[in-house]
């Protein structure tokens, strides 16, 4: 309705398998999360990729720069102008449940983006990030039509568009 193509992404510390598993995969441009090495019959023997804090963050620059395999560093560390960048900051909504997530909540936050926090049965955790400024809200996980989370994200959306019709207007 506001005229923007969206595109979703995992960033996960789990196995990427299992991500591959859910009836919602092929909802994600790209999956990044752990994964192993497996032998000749389908065994798994070996991490192939491992996801922590450090990873993901690379993982943002990926989607930001457009460099989306993780093999392909020669560009990703190439300087480009802001103007080049596939998906700017200010345009991705970053949506972390766990401790890993929280320097990319807080690096999307900082470049104009926005942050949400994700709580499943105590909110303390993230009334600290929201506390500290790491993220811009924090919500149950509750993912179902009409829920916080959906009205919260529209909500945002709501905002990028506002903005971007600012820049088109100036």
């Amino acid at each position: 309705a506001k005229g923007f193509q969206a595109e979703h992404y995992s960033i996960s510390s789990g196995i990427r398998e299992i991500i591959e598993g859910t009836s919602i995969a092929g909802e994600f441009k790209k999956i990044y999360a752990a994964s192993f090495c497996f032998n000749e019959r389908g065994v798994p023997f070996w991490p192939a990729t491992a996801v922590n804090y450090t990873a993901k963050t690379q993982f943002i620059y990926r989607i930001n720069k457009g460099v989306l395999d993780i093999n392909e560093d020669k560009l990703l560390n190439e300087h480009m102008a802001e103007e080049d960048k596939r998906v700017p900051f200010s345009r991705m909504i970053y949506v972390g449940d766990g401790i890993t997530d929280v320097p990319c909540m807080k690096l999307t936050k900082e470049n104009g983006g926005h942050s949400i926090a994700i709580w499943n049965t105590d909110p303390e955790v993230a009334q600290r990030l929201l506390q500290y400024d790491r993220v811009d809200c924090i919500v149950p996980a509750d993912y179902r039509e009409g829920s916080l989370m959906e009205r919260t994200v529209f909500q945002m959306i709501d905002q990028m568009a506002e903005g971007i019709e600012e820049e088109i207007n100036e």
